[in-house]
């Protein structure tokens, strides 16, 4: 009795009404902070780092490559961990969050590739090369958009979340092999800038605000995916009675105002 009362707060988690009316409470200091947070790094690393000595201005564009790119791989992480809970505990909470993590994660590695071409072509001379990083970023773009299919091949909502769950799991490979690809094979990437194990190759006056656009991309991150996640609860809750009563109020207030 004594362990089952330990796991009601792992499996209060799991709830999609109370993850509704609990992120309610956050939106707004979440936006906020990640507002901020977005307005300082921008100014900073655009208007205030100094050039780099080779590349010029055109290295700025580090300050959102970096980060989305980042974005992109932990997210998948995230992605692949829900797929993972929901397969094991079965809790519909996270079948929800891996499917609103999927078109983020899609767009955040489109975005990586896309500013990465745009830095690709002062510094190599072309937009697209096939190299390691680049070819695994792109596998990686598909591997979103499998996982976001899949919730839709299937006639039952819970087979296609299965599917999109083992797939993700399965995907999860070929994140150490983006990250260590500069390192594995030939590459014109640089190795990587920011290592746990070293101090940052950058000089602080640009490496500062690459830490704080880092942090406001993942606010951004988590304001995002609790948005889809709500949004794609009340889509799968439109029948339960608090769902029902939540619209009660919202066309009351629409009706006093």
């Amino acid at each position: 009795m004594a362990s089952s009362k330990g796991w009601t707060w792992f499996y209060r988690l799991g709830s999609p009404r109370w993850f509704y009316e609990t992120t309610g409470r956050w939106l707004p200091w979440l936006g906020a902070v990640t507002l901020l947070l977005i307005s300082i790094g921008l100014v900073w690393g655009l208007g205030f780092a100094p050039q780099d000595a080779k590349q010029g201005n055109s290295f700025r564009i580090i300050y959102l490559h970096v980060p989305v790119s980042f974005l992109a791989l932990a997210g998948y992480y995230l992605m692949a961990i829900a797929g993972a809970i929901g397969l094991v505990w079965r809790m519909k909470l996270s079948y929800v969050v891996m499917k609103s993590a999927a078109p983020i994660g899609a767009a955040l590695t489109f975005l990586a590739l896309f500013t990465g071409a745009i830095w690709g072509k002062p510094t190599w001379g072309t937009y697209w090369v096939w190299d390691a990083r680049i070819t695994s970023m792109l596998i990686l773009l598909f591997l979103y958009l499998g996982v976001l299919a899949l919730q839709y091949a299937f006639h039952s909502q819970e087979a296609g979340s299965k599917a999109g769950a083992i797939l993700a799991l399965v995907g999860t490979i070929n994140i150490p092999i983006i990250y260590k690809s500069v390192d594995w094979w030939y590459t014109l990437h640089q190795p990587a800038t920011i290592k746990l194990t070293s101090a940052p190759s950058m000089h602080p006056d640009m490496f500062q605000p690459l830490l704080v656009m880092i942090a406001a991309l993942y606010c951004f991150y988590a304001l995002a995916l609790i948005l889809f996640t709500r949004a794609e609860i009340l889509r799968r809750e439109r029948d339960a009675t608090w769902v029902r009563d939540l619209a009660l109020q919202a066309e009351s207030s629409r009706e006093n105002e």
